[in-house]
């Protein structure tokens, strides 16, 4: 892509009603433009990353053999009723009356709606175990919508429901769910602390929160040491890391606590994920039976597994960046390379971008050519803004001797390579 054919509305000043770093790069980088309170339109630049994050997640979930559906944002009362949780859910559920004045609302979670299909379906035991998700948006009505898609109202995530014929297979679920996740943030970038938590509206008796660590963190949450390099470690060892102690802070009490508190970590984190094993909650409600292999009918065990997408975008920003701007890890960044041309006015440097940006995209490469007329300065800031891994500076003086600049953006360290070297080194670090 190149800067003169791109929508890329950069800010120079951090906006006034901004109070987190996530929010204020998010807005500056031309990511997202707020349209109603804690709504938010996806500018190119943030549409790309919640795209990459996206895939990522749903890559990892088809290996685990779970099923894609796609269910409707607007769900009908009457499976909420149902549930008992249409009145005790609270005013964050948004409600809507259709023209025939039926009772709808703007989901903020799906268990009642995959249990309805589940029960419209399934009705053995050997279509078990069973584990559906989806990616789609979701609505709640937060009072006090803040930090910008960090806690908004409406919002992307994948949410996914397993059905089990006991509690045995049920865990067995839960804990290949558990396995995935840990993946998932491996490959994003970003290493979520797994910690126990409480299960809240969602209801059951085993629940995890998946927490990147942040400055700006919501909550504080107590781990062992050891658990920050198990997650760094390139050989994944998850039954190690379920074993470190580590929980919310919302459950913890130093005088039950088997650890002493000068050993372990506190921080504050972010939740990106929460699982959940709520037992037969929703299929006994909804009177949803399977036949088991006595020919009994009985209640699956059922379980849900939310990440949240669009937070995801906040987070790995939260949790990655400096004082000039966002420093994508590679998996997710919106642009791996940009491409800076200094003088477009200069046949040679123009030339050299141009032919490096052909054959980066020839390549597989996702490259960002700044062909704009913005000063030297200007360039610069903008791409250690948008966080490109790497920056390849085109300018007339090392132009002459058929060289460039190859920064990179996490460190800002550079050097200087043919143009041939440069192709060597980064096909050499992504592919």
């Amino acid at each position: 892509m190149r800067v003169s054919n791109y929508f890329l509305p950069i800010l120079k000043e951090n906006p006034s009603d901004a109070y987190i770093t996530s929010h204020k790069l998010m807005l500056r980088a031309g990511m997202i433009r707020q349209q109603n309170s804690g709504i938010y339109v996806w500018l190119p630049m943030g549409l790309k990353v919640l795209k990459k994050i996206e895939q990522i997640v749903r890559e990892e979930m088809d290996k685990a053999k779970a099923i894609e559906v796609l269910l409707p944002c607007i769900q009908p009362a009457d499976l909420w009723i149902e549930t008992g949780r249409y009145e005790s859910y609270g005013k964050e559920m948004l409600k809507i009356t259709d023209r025939h004045e039926n009772k709808l609302l703007f989901a903020p979670t799906a268990e009642d709606a995959i249990t309805d299909l589940f029960r419209s379906n399934v009705k053995s035991y050997k279509e078990l175990p069973l584990n559906i998700y989806q990616l789609q948006w979701k609505f709640r009505d937060e009072i006090r919508p803040r930090f910008g898609v960090m806690r908004g109202r409406e919002f992307y995530m994948k949410d996914a429901y397993s059905f089990d014929l006991d509690e045995e297979s049920a865990v067995k679920s839960y804990d290949k769910m558990f396995e995935t996740y840990i993946k998932i943030f491996r490959r994003l970038g970003v290493h979520a602390i797994p910690v126990k938590a409480e299960t809240g509206p969602i209801g059951g008796d085993m629940s995890h929160e998946f927490q990147i660590i942040a400055k700006d963190g919501e909550s504080e949450i107590f781990y062992e040491p050891i658990l920050e390099k198990l997650l760094k470690s390139d050989k994944l060892d998850i039954a190690s890391i379920k074993k470190c102690y580590a929980v919310s802070d919302d459950i913890y009490e130093e005088k039950s606590c088997e650890i002493e508190k000068s050993k372990l970590i506190r921080k504050r984190g972010i939740e990106v994920g929460h699982i959940f094993n709520f037992g037969n909650k929703y299929t006994k409600a909804m009177n949803c039976v399977v036949q088991n292999k006595e020919g009994k009918l009985i209640h699956p065990i059922g379980g849900s597994y939310g990440i949240g997408i669009s937070r995801l975008v906040a987070a790995i920003i939260e949790a990655s960046h400096d004082e000039s701007g966002i420093i994508w890890p590679q998996s997710v960044a919106p642009f791996q390379i940009s491409i800076i041309c200094l003088k477009n006015d200069d046949d040679k440097c123009r030339i050299m971008a141009d032919d490096l940006y052909f054959k980066f995209q020839k390549a597989g490469f996702s490259v960002l050519l700044d062909d704009s007329n913005n000063s030297s300065g200007s360039k610069f800031s903008t791409h250690d803004l948008i966080g490109s891994p790497w920056q390849i500076i085109v300018g007339p003086r090392l132009a002459a001797s058929d060289l460039v600049e190859l920064k990179e953006r996490r460190t800002m360290k550079s050097e200087q390579f043919s143009c041939d070297a440069v192709m060597t080194k980064l096909t050499s670090k992504f592919l």
